[in-house]
């Protein structure tokens, strides 16, 4: 029974394989997830959120100011695209024109942002005091288009079919169910949880580029992730057992991408005035 069920999921796993075109490797997405369905899915789960969560009004200059923060963004999607895709040797995907983009501000405490699949964005009034200016503003959106970008949802909904697949295995092999809960962790901290950082160190690269493009400093992600740590009280778990980079992980790995990012500045930004 385990060699059948480890049978399905090597060929589940090797034949669900596409080049992810922003960083040249394969990556696991599940061929009967297309763009649209992405898309339904994120526009179900942004109109369950706006039912929850209350939106400022949308001609505050608040709400005003983060869209035309967006839309700078939005404009430099595919010229970032592009060149990364060429620094890459990987053909863009284009899947972003099909993006019906739009972007809310919501009353909370929270210091975070969100892009969902197919560009339904919203950030949370808690992160403007810690981010202080448009620049960092930018960079987090940057990093939330990223993820959208990358089908990094598609790639979290394939790797659950996958531990769902350990899962079944696991029960009908006979194990106990705190063995299989055993198994499930070693995974998590194996597989699933690498992966997820994984993904935010890859937003993290394709969002600055973004932001450096649109004509925001990409420097002011350094400073933005020193206070973003100093906001979490020094709460966060170890790194090997959280879904995100700690911030000096994360703070190092964007010291050593500015170079590149001011390069996109000069290239996308400054070219173009």
């Amino acid at each position: 029974m385990l060699l059948a069920f480890a049978g399905y999921a090597a060929f589940y796993w090797f034949s669900n394989r596409v080049v992810d075109p922003y960083t040249g490797e394969k990556v696991l997405i599940d061929g009967s997830i297309g763009i649209e369905e992405e898309k339904a899915l994120g526009l179900q789960a942004y109109r369950e959120i706006l039912t929850q969560e209350r939106p400022i009004d949308p001609d505050s200059q608040v709400a005003r100011q983060v869209r035309g923060i967006a839309q700078r963004l939005i404009d430099k999607v595919g010229v970032v695209e592009q060149a990364i895709a060429a620094e890459r040797g990987t053909q863009a995907s284009g899947n972003w024109k099909s993006f019906d983009w739009d972007v809310n501000v919501i009353q909370s405490e929270q210091a975070n942002a969100f892009c969902l699949p197919g560009g339904k964005m919203a950030v949370y009034t808690g992160l403007l005091p810690v981010a202080r200016n448009a620049d960092a503003v930018a960079v987090v959106m940057g990093h939330e288009i990223a993820h959208a970008l990358l089908r990094h949802g598609a790639q979290r909904m394939s790797q659950q079919k996958l531990t769902q697949i350990g899962q079944m295995a696991g029960a009908m092999s006979g194990m106990d169910p705190q063995q299989q809960q055993m198994v499930m962790a070693a995974m998590g901290y194996g597989y699933l949880l690498p992966y997820a950082r994984e993904h935010e160190t890859q937003a993290d690269e394709v969002g600055l580029m973004l932001a450096a493009a649109a004509c925001f400093d990409p420097r002011e992600a350094v400073p933005l992730w020193q206070r973003m740590g100093e906001a979490s009280g020094g709460q966060a778990p170890p790194e090997f057992a959280s879904t995100h980079p700690n911030p000096g992980t994360r703070i190092q790995n964007l010291t050593a991408l500015m170079p590149k990012a001011m390069e996109y500045r000069k290239r996308f930004c400054e070219a173009a005035r």
